[in-house]
């Protein structure tokens, strides 16, 4: 369902007035216009389709790590970003990689809790790849907690972990490996 552009600038005009500005000052003029624009493209998660290229090539483990996200909290609407890593063991077939970052836009790009995100993330993963044994790691800085709230921009880590990557604790420990030079380094606040 695409956004409701007109009523989000209505939304944004009746904000700026509670708050106690003027929507027709020249600084505000087009921001409803401009944040209906904005939620338009943060939100292109909810339009996503689930076409995936396969290739029969297989390998032993596919690991994509590093893929920056962008996100918003759904309880107070504040962005969080970060990292997600994705691996899984290809069972006859690997999916086309760029599709796995089209998997994490998916998810990303809605009103979201890390820990919901990254089950999805897996959960997607696996229906797409045909395999049970996917693994995903995001790392993210939440602002809802590093500008109110506690004040804290502590980056927090949160794991889905299925089949092989859940019992075998060698092959968990290798990809925390492999994505350890493309774990999310936060910033300073």
């Amino acid at each position: 369902m695409p956004i409701d552009k007109k009523k989000v600038e209505q939304a944004v005009r009746m904000i700026l007035e509670a708050i106690g500005e003027d929507p027709e000052r020249e600084g505000l003029r087009e921001t409803p216009r401009r944040v209906a624009d904005m939620f338009e493209e943060l939100f292109e998660g909810y339009e996503y389709s689930d076409e995936y290229t396969w290739f029969t090539e297989t390998s032993d483990l596919v690991v994509v790590a590093g893929i920056r996200f962008y996100s918003l909290c759904e309880h107070h609407l504040l962005p969080f970003f970060g990292v997600v890593h994705v691996a899984y063991l290809p069972r006859g077939k690997v999916i086309g990689l760029s599709k796995i970052v089209r998997i994490v836009r998916k998810y990303t790009r809605r009103l979201q809790i890390q820990e919901r995100m990254t089950k999805q993330i897996a959960d997607e993963v696996m229906r797409a790849t045909s395999s049970q044994d996917v693994m995903v790691v995001s790392e993210a800085v939440h602002l809802c907690m590093a500008m109110r709230g506690v004040k804290t921009p502590a980056p927090t880590v949160v794991a889905a972990v299925r089949g092989a990557f859940a019992v075998d604790k060698s092959l968990k420990e290798e990809v925390y490996k492999i994505i350890e030079p493309h774990r999310f380094k936060g910033f300073p606040l």
